[in-house]
């Protein structure tokens, strides 16, 4: 089976979040299973050089009436772990970092250059695995060409919309396809919904989020589009696994290694030392700084949590939410590394005792599943990934959206670590569990199987010619 996975990110070539961890290694277990896999993102001006250059030059004309022509256009290649990870160049991603305010224009030349240069190189998906809005119009314009596709949803917030009149050129796609059963959404053009309306099945990232997005609290406006969906059986939830090899604290190179709870000790030690924090037991975040991720929750519950815990926050992103944990680092039971830095990271996973995850909604989280895997008991709320992944014995979860509800966990937790056995218990069972990309893995394979051997799905709602909708996008 050749399988195409198209992603914005692709860890370790280009990350910002989990989007990117997982498309680092999904395609790798893949591959390691049998399938033929390879993988599509931008040639960023960041990725490294290690990228070879393979092919330069114009793709065959799709400029289409009205349609700009696509600039000369640059292809790399990888070989890592039997994938083919491939990189389209465009000089609209020749800039530093990944994403900028004219993103829609930008995955818009993406998306339509992807599939002349997987042409050109002479793969032939299967199916084609598209992964968020930068992926959606790949995964629209692979099914106007009959090529199946699969469109995993890693978080609907984040939608790639544009106005209609200058959005709808950029797509390339023909006028039937820009309605309210295709990708017009309140007078824009929706890539997400490209993705999703064009997919022969569609996944998010965790079963309860796959449930979440059917409702007006978590659909983000398309919460009748995914009903939709799930009443035709193209909705699911896979959960997200862990990459154990990076996140281990036997090999760990970032911390003194340790396989069981009694050789934790030695990494909380050297966090306390390091930020010469006292013998409070540490609470530990390591988070975008988000309204999602509620991390204002957070600071508006720190004078109560700074009575028993040292709060350890290492992130970046709302200028304001950054600005109220500089003023709070001034506590000295309080520490805020701004921006991300992952040698930081891995020493906060092994080193504190509990971690903080009180976010409004979560796909699937992965920083839960890390903290656990290093012995850290998450305090999470209940929602989405965090519901399918901490068990009741091993953390300590609420369900309301506020500073009383995130302060009444914690108060939980440290009641719970102040009872020695209870909590080393606790420890041993986070530190058991298995996080393993394996049967994700074979479960999106089982998808695949079961969307070729089905009938190519219906553009349900749409008015599709029959001559077009078969035709070469």
């Amino acid at each position: 089976m050749q399988v195409v996975h198209v992603a914005s990110e692709v860890f370790p070539f280009s990350r910002s979040g989990g989007l990117g961890d997982v498309l680092g290694v999904l395609p790798l277990v893949q591959a390691r299973l049998g399938a033929e896999v390879t993988v599509v993102s931008p040639w960023y001006a960041d990725v490294p050089d290690e990228v070879t250059e393979v092919w330069s030059g114009t793709l065959p004309d799709m400029s289409g009436p009205g349609l700009p022509v696509l600039p000369p256009v640059r292809v790399g290649e990888v070989r890592r772990g039997g994938v083919r990870f491939v990189f389209v160049g465009l000089p609209c991603f020749d800039r530093p970092g990944l994403y900028h305010p004219d993103d829609v224009w930008r995955f818009s030349q993406f998306g339509r250059a992807v599939l002349p240069v997987l042409a050109g190189l002479g793969v032939v998906p299967d199916v084609l695995h598209g992964h968020d809005w930068q992926a959606g119009l790949v995964v629209a314009r692979a099914r106007l060409s009959g090529v199946r596709g699969v469109f995993s949803v890693h978080n609907l917030q984040y939608q790639g919309r544009w106005n209609l009149p200058d959005g709808a050129p950029w797509t390339g796609l023909p006028d039937w396809t820009l309605t309210p059963e295709g990708l017009e959404f309140h007078g824009d053009v929706n890539l997400m919904k490209a993705g999703l309306v064009f997919a022969s099945q569609v996944t998010t990232v965790s079963p309860t989020y796959a449930r979440e997005i059917t409702t007006p609290a978590f659909g983000e406006g398309l919460e009748g589009l995914m009903t939709r969906l799930e009443a035709e059986g193209r909705l699911s939830g896979i959960l997200n696994g862990l990459d154990q090899e990076r996140w281990d604290p036997r090999t760990d190179q970032d911390v003194p290694s340790f396989s069981d709870p009694a050789g934790k000790g030695a990494a909380v030690a050297a966090l306390r030392a390091e930020f010469g924090l006292d013998g409070a037991p540490i609470l530990a975040s390591v988070s975008r700084l988000a309204e999602q991720k509620g991390m204002d929750l957070l600071i508006l519950a720190l004078p109560q949590l700074v009575q028993d815990w040292n709060v350890v926050v290492l992130g970046g992103g709302d200028p304001a939410l950054e600005a109220g944990l500089r003023e709070w680092a001034a506590h000295p039971r309080v520490v805020f590394a701004q921006g991300m830095n992952e040698p930081l990271a891995h020493r906060i996973y092994a080193g504190a005792d509990a971690f903080a995850m009180p976010s409004r909604f979560e796909p699937c989280g992965l920083s839960q599943m890390i903290a656990m895997r290093y012995g850290t008991l998450p305090v999470v709320r209940l929602t989405g990934g965090l519901v399918d992944t901490v068990p009741g014995d091993v953390g300590f979860t609420f369900e309301q959206a506020t500073a009383a509800d995130l302060t009444a966990a914690c108060q939980e937790a440290f009641a719970a670590f102040g009872d020695r056995a209870d909590w080393a218990a606790r420890v041993e069972r986070a530190m058991a569990l298995s996080f393993s990309w394996d049967a994700p893995a074979r479960s999106y394979l089982g998808l695949y199987a079961r969307v070729l051997s089905s009938p190519l799905s219906p553009l349900t709602g749409l008015d599709a010619p029959q001559e077009q909708a078969g035709a070469p996008a």
